[in-house]
């Protein structure tokens, strides 16, 4: 195993434990709000940050030990970067679209025009 800098190691593991931290956050918005267009915001930031920190992590490991050049990483970030808002727009205008089409009344009020969320009849 090789020798890194002590200003490597704490920007590493600084950075691991931020990227950990917001992908926990994340995952705990998911289970903690309540209808679907609440839960799929914060597990997507959450996740896309954490990732991204935890690559940038594994970016200056590798670039500072000389193991090997950090192009996995870089090509994981932009993946993650594109793909992760392009998948929440699809899933949430799918939810959207379905819950308009069912009449189903737990459609954010910013679809709507209004500023409240409108409440199906059952929820009453």
């Amino acid at each position: 195993m090789t020798e890194i800098p002590v200003w490597a190691a704490i920007l590493v593991g600084l950075f691991a434990l931020i990227g950990s931290l917001l992908t926990f956050i994340g995952c705990m918005g998911l289970a903690r709000f309540d209808s679907f267009y609440q839960r799929i915001h914060a597990p997507t930031l959450g996740t896309s940050f954490g990732a991204i920190f935890v690559l940038a992590a594994s970016i200056i490991y590798f670039s500072v030990s000389g193991q090997r050049l950090a192009v996995h990483e870089v090509l994981i970030v932009i993946f993650v970067s594109l793909t992760t808002p392009v998948t929440l727009m699809l899933l949430a205008r799918a939810a959207l679209y379905r819950d308009r089409a069912e009449g189903n009344g737990n459609v954010p009020a910013a679809a709507l025009g209004k500023d409240t969320v409108v409440k199906a009849a059952d929820d009453l």
